[in-house]
């Protein structure tokens, strides 16, 4: 991998520029087609917290949290996680503190720990919120790949010191946190666990989520929350970049076209800076339409 990004460094970037878009009109063009051949899916939405008395602006400008927040802030500060890894930047780090304080899950589910960076800040407002005052949570992390192997150390290619093992039990999170390494449709497949909270940040492809909130959808407990990232409304840039991920919106818009009693909250503006000299967040609360 380390091998890998030196040869990228030292390609010109015009034609690094190049084979990026190459490779990405041919994976969105091969997404594009898997999708359209899917049959419908049955999506159960019951179990899914109803939007109705959802107020995003008291959750993210509350002074109560961010109280919390800036004591977690700088414990997590230590570890100094890059923002620009392709993963959550310190923006949606801490709109996902904020969720999680807010909503006081037990049980939480996050699908693709990546660096560890939402995992951590995950894990922080759930100690600083519930386990401190003696709630017991449970927490469970999963990746497609083990990011915490000591052989492949794939946290150093992000330009972090310490794995997501290691931040978690710097704090002693580890009594409520476990990774898992897993595709996200045979764990949510197999596994019979019930969650109050699902942070759906895996594979964005069409056809993978069109197939995944379903059974997110069925792992729910009962007015449960699933959280979306890389959300993009209408399909249409956030940024000046004009960067693009149509999958989470478009399999999304499919469900609800097929019937499914859903419907997005993107965050929208957030109070604070995310990234390119922007406040705006692509994370979005999918909860249920109807009351």
């Amino acid at each position: 991998m380390r091998l890998k990004k030196m040869v990228k460094k030292a390609m010109p970037n015009f034609i690094m520029n190049q084979i990026h878009s190459y490779k990405r009109a041919a994976g969105l063009k091969k997404d594009a087609e898997e999708f359209s051949k899917l049959e419908t899916v049955a999506c159960d939405a019951s179990n899914l917290r109803s939007a109705h008395g959802i107020s995003l602006s008291s959750i993210l400008n509350s002074d109560t949290i961010e109280a919390q927040w800036a004591q977690s802030k700088k414990e997590i500060e230590q570890f100094t996680i890059p923002g620009n890894t392709g993963g959550v930047n310190y923006g949606d780090r801490r709109a996902i503190y904020y969720l999680i304080n807010y909503f006081k899950p037990q049980t939480i589910l996050e699908i693709g720990t990546h660096i560890g960076a939402s995992t951590l800040n995950i894990a922080s407002a759930l100690y600083h919120s519930q386990v401190k005052q003696g709630n017991k949570v449970d927490f469970t992390t999963l990746d497609i790949r083990d990011v915490n192997c000591t052989k492949t150390k794939p946290w150093l290619d992000y330009g972090t010191k310490y794995s997501p093992l290691e931040m978690i039990e710097n704090f002693n999170y580890d009594s409520f946190v476990t990774f898992i390494s897993n595709t996200s449709l045979e764990f949510l497949s197999k596994n019979d666990k019930q969650y109050d909270f699902i942070f759906l940040d895996g594979d964005h492809s069409q056809a993978t989520v069109y197939k995944e909130v379903p059974l997110a959808l069925s792992r729910l407990k009962k007015n449960g929350v699933i959280l979306l990232h890389d959300y993009f409304p209408n399909s249409k840039p956030l940024w000046s970049n004009g960067t693009v991920i149509y999958g989470p919106h478009v399999a999304v818009e499919r469900l609800i076209k097929e019937g499914a009693d859903l419907v997005v909250l993107p965050l929208g503006e957030l109070p604070w800076p995310t990234k390119l000299d922007s406040n705006v967040t692509s994370l979005a609360l999918l909860m249920r339409k109807s009351d």
